[in-house]
């Protein structure tokens, strides 16, 4: 079961006696990106580790699982990298037993910012029960597909609305969409060269000993609010581009998934609709 923490970019899930606290798309170090542009923006890791700290008193989770992006910078890892990502992490541990941190596209060289105890886990993805969570950015590996659901980060979800007298405002959302499992599972194994001798249900028996359960697909708000992100229900990119790349992450760019039904709730819970009513 996974339940979203209104108002936060959070999840909880709960299996057994086991409670998982669940966040993406931290982006520490970020505003010196902006820096470089000659945009000065306070640090907002402090900011984070008290609404985090906050999730963490009130719901007691015995673990807490990062989706990955815990760092901005993508293939090194800034000056103020090196200071505050290891010391969020240190008050983290001090609160939280079980840490773990699935590898995102800007997680290069996380390695030596994180405490021995915190675990690095690859972007392909790890199953807890019956959610699978993987990144994004990378297609998640075929043990999901035993699955129900899947959660990923990556695309940091916005709406963008409009008035009338056209002032324009965004806003962070979760998606819930339909996932076809068997559509995904014959495209994991031809990723991964698993043979399909007779059908891809077989083969991913065979080889995994499993069958695909996958149904659904959440994606979850990042946990920067400042982030902000590309609005899902406007136009992407110009006429150059071709249409299946204006969508981010590989799973949601396959016809595994069709977002234009996906269903669409502001962090309060707010339902606003599918996403193809909400285009503009």
């Amino acid at each position: 079961m996974i339940i979203p923490i209104l108002p936060y970019p959070a999840a909880l899930v709960k299996r057994k006696q086991i409670r998982t606290l669940v966040i993406t798309d931290l982006h520490i170090g970020w505003e010196m990106a902006l820096v470089q542009k000659g945009i000065h923006v306070p640090s907002q890791t402090s900011k984070m580790l008290k609404n985090l700290t906050e999730l963490i008193l009130k719901h007691k989770p015995d673990e807490l699982l990062i989706l990955g992006d815990v760092k901005h910078t993508v293939a090194t890892a800034e000056t103020s990298e090196w200071h505050d990502v290891p010391g969020f992490f240190m008050e983290l541990e001090k609160q939280v037993e079980n840490i773990s941190v699935l590898r995102g596209n800007h997680d290069g060289n996380l390695e030596p910012l994180l405490p021995e105890s915190v675990k690095l886990l690859p972007a392909s993805g790890v199953a807890m029960g019956d959610v699978g969570f993987f990144h994004g950015h990378q297609w998640p590996s075929p043990t999901l597909l035993s699955c129900k659901t899947l959660v990923m980060g990556h695309v940091h979800p916005a709406i963008a609305f409009r008035d009338i007298a056209g002032f324009r405002i965004s806003r962070q959302v979760w998606v819930k969409t339909r996932c076809n499992g068997l559509v995904l599972t014959k495209i994991l194994l031809k990723k991964h060269k698993v043979k399909i001798k007779s059908t891809p249900l077989k083969a991913l028996e065979e080889s995994l000993n499993t069958k695909p359960k996958t149904v659904q697909l959440f994606i979850m708000p990042s946990f920067n609010e400042f982030l902000g992100g590309k609005p899902l229900n406007e136009a992407r990119w110009n006429a150059q581009f071709p249409k299946n790349e204006s969508i981010v992450g590989p799973v949601l760019r396959s016809e595994a998934v069709d977002l234009d039904t996906a269903e669409i709730s502001l962090l309060d819970g707010t339902f606003l609709g599918s996403l193809r009513s909400l285009k503009t």
